[in-house]
């Protein structure tokens, strides 16, 4: 790449000659004028000369229309096709030997800053967010259709390039890209109207809805899964809290084993996993019960989801250690360092299917505290 940066001459000056210098007269000869080669015809008839002069340049008219608009449909240069792959190296090598390409657009009259903020490039929006004056210049820009950067950030693409599985953490990563675009576009950029007549928003609202319809359709059925699930817990927990292994003393009514440490332990634990369970229900019910508008999905949503999930997985592990510690009261001495495996085994379940969803919880952290999207490289479709 730095090999042919240093040999181009695309944004070089090229010298046209244009009537003749004397050295080409020197090297060719003499030219004669267009005048002195006029040949007499009879009246009213056409030479065959002219005849295939005249076909001729048809069909160089033909060519030449045609090399026209192809140029016009691969009107690309590289930093062009760069930005659009997302290739911020190259963007910026570019940029440093020819400043100039900073100006360039392809045949619908898209920019650098347009390519990248309509094929979700952070990197190189980023890049070109550096230099103030010229990306202000560049996002002011329209294209043929009249869209500006906010109405092509608000266009939901065929395919889906961030960095996160899930129709719902997706539609969260678009919110993200179009507040993020937004809050660097100039004043008054929300309330433009391109040709069709519409604003960013309205052009976000419209493109999205399949997108919208696939993130609630999955977070209903999550939710209504794992409300079931914290449901039963917190039957189990209720059930756990109101019995006290040993039974209680018929003097005083305290419990029989409330000096040892296994009984705080299950004492503690059973209220932990009757209090989680029942706030993880919760959650999952505000969650089917929310009206799933765009915004929705930025924050409160994925944030009611995580939190319902850290609500779930607390409340097992609540009632795994309530379960346990209250079993131990049951073995004898002797027994209690063979059940030891045995318990561990009854987590071994709870623990697969909890690393199982460490990669759901992992991107839902990362959506909701990252600022701006993370792309991805994995597969880009043209």
């Amino acid at each position: 790449m730095n090999k042919l940066v240093e040999h181009s001459n695309l944004y070089k000056k090229v010298v046209q000659i244009s009537g003749g210098d004397p050295e080409d007269k020197d090297k060719f000869g003499d030219v004669p004028d267009r005048t002195e080669l006029h040949l007499e015809e009879p009246s009213g008839s056409t030479s065959h000369t002219e005849k295939k002069d005249n076909t001729e340049a048809k069909n160089d008219n033909l060519e030449d229309k045609k090399d026209k608009d192809k140029k016009s449909e691969d009107k690309k240069t590289p930093i062009l096709i760069a930005a659009k792959m997302g290739v911020s190296e190259m963007v910026e090598t570019i940029l440093k030997k020819f400043p100039v390409a900073i100006y360039d657009v392809d045949s619908e009259n898209k920019n650098v800053a347009l390519l990248a903020v309509e094929n979700r490039q952070p990197h190189v929006y980023s890049l070109l967010m550096d230099s103030k004056k010229q990306i202000t210049r560049l996002l002011r820009g329209v294209d043929n259709n009249g869209n500006n950067a906010l109405h092509l950030a608000a266009k939901c693409g065929r395919h889906r390039p961030w960095l996160t599985p899930g129709a719902a953490l997706q539609m969260q990563w678009e919110l993200k890209w179009y507040t993020f675009v937004k809050n660097s576009m100039p004043p008054r950029s929300s309330v433009r109207y391109n040709k069709k007549g519409q604003m960013p928003q309205e052009v976000f609202t419209t493109s999205h809805k399949r997108l919208r319809k696939e993130g609630s359709d999955w977070l209903v059925k999550t939710s209504e899964s794992c409300s079931v699930v914290a449901a039963l817990i917190a039957t189990v927990a209720f059930a756990t809290s109101a019995s006290v292994p040993g039974g209680l003393d018929d003097k005083t009514g305290s419990p029989v084993f409330k000096d040892k440490p296994a009984f705080n332990a299950f004492t503690i634990s059973s209220l932990l996993a009757l209090c989680l369970s029942v706030t993880a229900l919760v959650f999952f019910l505000t969650i089917i019960t929310s009206r799933y508008e765009a915004q929705d999905f930025s924050i409160s949503l994925p944030r009611k989801l995580l939190l319902g999930l850290t609500s779930l997985f607390a409340s097992i592990a609540a009632v795994l250690v309530s379960f346990c510690t209250g079993h131990i009261f049951l073995l004898d001495r002797h027994l209690r360092y063979v059940a030891y495996p045995l318990y561990a085994a009854t987590c071994l379940p709870v623990t697969i299917f909890a690393l199982a969803q460490l990669s759901l919880y992992y991107d839902l952290i990362r959506v909701i505290f990252k600022k701006v999207p993370q792309r991805s490289y994995r597969e880009y479709r043209h």
